[in-house]
């Protein structure tokens, strides 16, 4: 055999192997797993507080409510925007850093991950953080990837954009035609502790047209039970000890 079939016959029998590695990192996708083994990446933060954020911004329409509902209850959040949907928004990403939210990235556009090799992954985070961090003078230093999968292209490329990934400890279900207030506030609650992370949508530019408006009706339900239970609610950058979350 010549060397130039060798070489392709090694290839061929490497690339199963090259699958796994850059998939391992779907392991986190399961939660209860995820948050035995990896916290931090679940977003486990100190006992007596609850990091709020938002998927799937700006919306040029619902992103508002959603402001003006928290600045009504004076609380801050943490929004992971979508590039694609930043760029069309501008001004809405500056008004969400003014009134004091943190802004992380959910990539450039809502892709998963493990379909996308190491340089397209990069280039995705790239465009994200730097428009964002041009929009308001300040590179956002959180990632969250689209469906929460993560790969290990996707963790090299954050490792060298100086973005931590962050994913979730609850969720509302509030992507789906379904969603009302009542079935999103009791599914956060049913996973909700003191140290967790709470994964909502603001916009449903991925999700069920008008899928938001039951968030937004469940907000404030969330809110209370929060408050009933003892539990501070912001954003990530307020979870844990300075530093914590990149920030």
């Amino acid at each position: 055999m010549s060397v130039g079939p060798a070489l392709r016959a090694g290839a061929l029998a490497a690339l199963p192997v090259l699958a796994a590695v850059h998939a391992a990192p779907v392991i986190a996708t399961y939660g209860p797993l995820r948050k035995r083994v990896m916290p931090r990446l679940s977003g486990r933060g100190r006992a007596g507080h609850v990091a709020l954020t938002f998927d799937d911004g700006p919306d040029p329409y619902s992103t508002p409510l959603f402001l003006g509902a928290l600045a009504g209850r004076g609380v801050r959040a943490t929004f992971f925007l979508l590039g694609r949907e930043a760029r069309r928004s501008p001004g809405l990403v500056r008004e969400i850093a003014a009134e004091g939210h943190e802004i992380g990235v959910h990539g450039w556009l809502h892709r998963p991950l493990l379909l996308r090799g190491p340089r397209a992954t990069h280039d995705d985070l790239a465009r994200a953080r730097d428009l964002v961090g041009e929009l308001t003078g300040r590179r956002p230093a959180l990632f969250r990837p689209p469906y929460g999968v993560m790969s290990t292209a996707a963790h090299l490329a954050a490792r060298r954009l100086d973005l931590t990934p962050v994913l979730w400890t609850c969720w509302g279900e509030d992507w789906t035609a379904r969603a009302t207030p009542s079935s999103v506030h009791r599914t956060v609650v049913r996973d909700l502790r003191g140290g967790g992370t709470i994964l909502l949508h603001d916009s449903d530019s991925t999700s069920a047209p008008g899928s938001w408006r039951a968030t937004l009706g469940a907000l404030p339900r969330i809110l209370d039970t929060c408050a009933e239970r003892g539990l501070a609610v912001g954003p990530l950058r307020e979870h844990g000890p300075a530093g914590e979350w990149g920030v």
